[in-house]
């Protein structure tokens, strides 16, 4: 906003050291109203006619060119951009140098208005528009899933109630064993976010244009001296080296990007540029403008703004020393800062454009990791509880034909409650209900022959808690039913000062640590030794030893849990205030533990665990 009030004043300021006029004022003051960001909301058709109807008075009529850019919408603003360009030519017909400095003043100061209004405009744009890519985003990677989550695994469920009714239990094993490698292995390659970036297309043609202006107009003053040949080609020469380098220097890039070479083409900017204020006949400050603009450009930081001061400062004491009245010389400081800060503006607006849509990106790149991460999360801990139960269910049917038909059906339930938890799974978090988990809990672990306990009391816990304690319900019976050869499991749910208490023990051995003796042969009934086979992944469902690398710590069942399980959990349990806690106790029996607030806020004391990491011991 400051580069542009600079701006805008220092291309006011030059007419009102000749005329000062009312007119020029209020010229100014609706310019400054139709290039502020903050003031884009009152830009309109009348504020628009009233510039039209002031500029006759107020000299060179650049500021309504740029406006005419900015608020005309469609093809037919280029026509009017040109038509006021050319009404500015038809204003100074007096001779060939004035009609072109006044054309290429309208040309000049409008492209540079307008391309400093809209960057700035840009900029705001995509700040206030942060959050909307990232929700686009997050709503294409949903709907992505979606059609990967249906064809991957959707399928292989409705297949499986299919072949429950027609009792066909080897396909039911395979294809869920199948189905439970691709729960683990759900593809989560990334959509990046798209592109964005009109910056270069926007500042490129304005720096260019604005340039060649200058590079037309120079030209013609210096061919109106009639200088000698030499003087005339050195000039000429000299004139398109700087512009050329200012070009140069000026090209969009990225923040912290400099020009190649700039160590040796900033220097020979600057003493072509001064050169012109040494020569005879009138000095030629301007071209001051473009070296103190590429110093600022180039240098940055501290040390550039004294030496933009140094470069400007010997403008008006040069023209001052060759006797060029006071006046004059005030007007051509005030030219040479401006083109200083005309193209130091545009760079400077094109490197923050550049940082917001970076920032934009980074941001909805966020939003899409936080997405993938929380759909193969809820994968997990969603399916992988109903595939174990089917995959259980199933042998229990293939060795006790007697219960085959009431396992069969219980199998087609738990996928087609499969199916529903994953057409859930790509919106927002699927919400459960911590009473039909300790049923379906007691059900499915009474069926792999595990002696159950349940003491819970459900009710009353807020909706956020009890889908929480849910879902660690579900994951604590998958890995039981995974990672463990328990005969007994206990599940305790109380509320006592606030605090809501999930307790999950059993008392399974790490298959690796049983011994070869064959003692737990007997131990279950033909559903519990089923259930100590080979789980989908080729793993022994059981054996894995207690020194497992599951993250956050060991299973439930005695090992480390592979892959998400527990890491999950703790996860979801630290973000809404509460804490977990997963291992073994003293003699064989292994215990999950879940401390959760239950009040507004999730977290009393105002002291967030840090996610992923266990905390302190609380058991009793």
């Amino acid at each position: 906003m400051v580069i542009i009030l600079v701006v805008l004043v220092g291309l006011a300021v030059d007419p009102w050291l000749i005329h000062p006029s009312v007119p020029a004022i209020l010229m100014l003051a609706l310019q400054i109203l139709h290039s502020l960001p903050e003031t884009k909301r009152f830009r309109g058709r009348w504020t628009l006619v009233a510039q039209a109807v002031l500029f006759p008075w107020t000299g060179p009529p650049g500021f309504l060119a740029a406006s005419v850019l900015l608020i005309v919408r469609g093809r037919i603003r280029w026509a009017l951009f040109a038509a006021v360009v050319a009404a500015a030519g038809l204003m100074n017909l007096g001779d060939v140098y004035a009609c072109a400095n006044a054309l290429g003043n309208a040309l000049a100061i409008g492209v540079t208005v307008y391309g400093l209004t809209r960057l700035s405009d840009l900029r705001a744009e995509l700040r206030a528009a942060r959050g909307e890519l990232a929700a686009e985003s997050v709503a294409g990677e949903r709907e992505r899933f979606s059609h990967d989550l249906d064809a991957a695994l959707g399928s292989a469920l409705s297949e499986i109630v299919g072949l429950a009714a027609q009792g066909r239990i080897q396909e039911i094993l395979s294809l869920a064993r199948e189905t439970a490698v691709r729960v683990r292995t759900t593809p989560t390659a990334p959509i990046e976010p798209p592109p964005t970036d009109l910056t270069p297309r926007l500042a490129l043609p304005i720096v260019v244009v604005a340039h060649l202006e200058y590079l037309a107009v120079g030209a013609i003053a210096i061919w109106d001296t009639s200088p000698p040949a030499p003087l005339l080609a050195a000039g000429l020469g000299g004139l398109a080296v700087i512009i050329a380098l200012s070009v140069y220097h000026c090209l969009p890039r990225p923040p912290g990007v400099r020009p190649r070479h700039a160590r040796w083409t900033l220097p020979v900017q600057i003493v072509l540029a001064c050169l012109p204020l040494l020569t005879p006949g009138g000095p030629e400050p301007r071209m001051v403008g473009f070296a103190a603009g590429s110093i600022l450009i180039i240098i940055g930081g501290r040390l550039a703004w004294p030496l933009f001061g140094a470069v400007v400062l010997s403008v008006p004491v040069v023209l001052l020393a060759r006797s060029v009245p006071l006046g004059e010389a005030a007007s051509l400081t005030v030219d040479t800062v401006t083109i200083a800060l005309i193209f130091y503006g545009l760079a400077l607006l094109t490197g923050l454009v550049h940082e917001v849509r970076e920032a934009r990106l980074a941001l909805a790149a966020m939003a899409l990791a936080r997405e993938r991460r929380r759909i193969a999360r809820d994968v997990h801990d969603l399916l992988g509880y109903g595939l174990s139960a089917i995959i259980v269910k199933a042998e229990l049917a293939e060795r006790d034909p007697h219960r085959s038909e009431r396992e069969l059906a219980d199998i087609a339930l738990t996928a087609r409650r499969a199916l529903g938890d994953l057409r859930a799974i790509p919106g927002d978090d699927p919400r459960m209900s911590l009473r039909a988990e300790l049923a379906s809990a007691r059900d499915v672990l009474t069926a792999a022959g595990i002696t159950v306990r349940v003491d819970a009391s459900p009710d009353g816990l807020p909706e956020p808690v009890d889908t929480l304690l849910a879902t660690v319900l579900r994951e604590a019976v998958t890995n039981v039913l995974r990672h463990s050869r328990a005969r007994t499991c206990s599940v305790e749910v109380s509320v006592a000062d606030g605090t809501a208490r999930l307790r999950v023990t059993n008392d399974g051995v790490p298959e690796a640590l049983a011994g070869p003796s064959g003692q737990d042969a007997d131990r279950r009934d033909a559903g519990a030794q089923g259930a100590g086979r080979e789980d989908a992944g080729g793993q022994s469902v059981g054996g894995q030893g207690a020194g497992g690398h599951g993250a956050g710590g060991q299973g439930v069942g005695g090992q480390g849990v592979g892959g998400q399980g527990v890491g999950n959990l703790t996860e979801r349990v630290t973000a809404m205030g509460g804490r977990l806690t997963a291992g073994p106790r003293p003699g064989e029996e292994h215990e999950l533990l879940v401390l959760q607030p239950v009040g507004l806020g999730g977290d009393p004391n105002g002291v967030d665990a840090v996610a992923g990491v266990q905390l302190g011991d609380d058991r009793p």
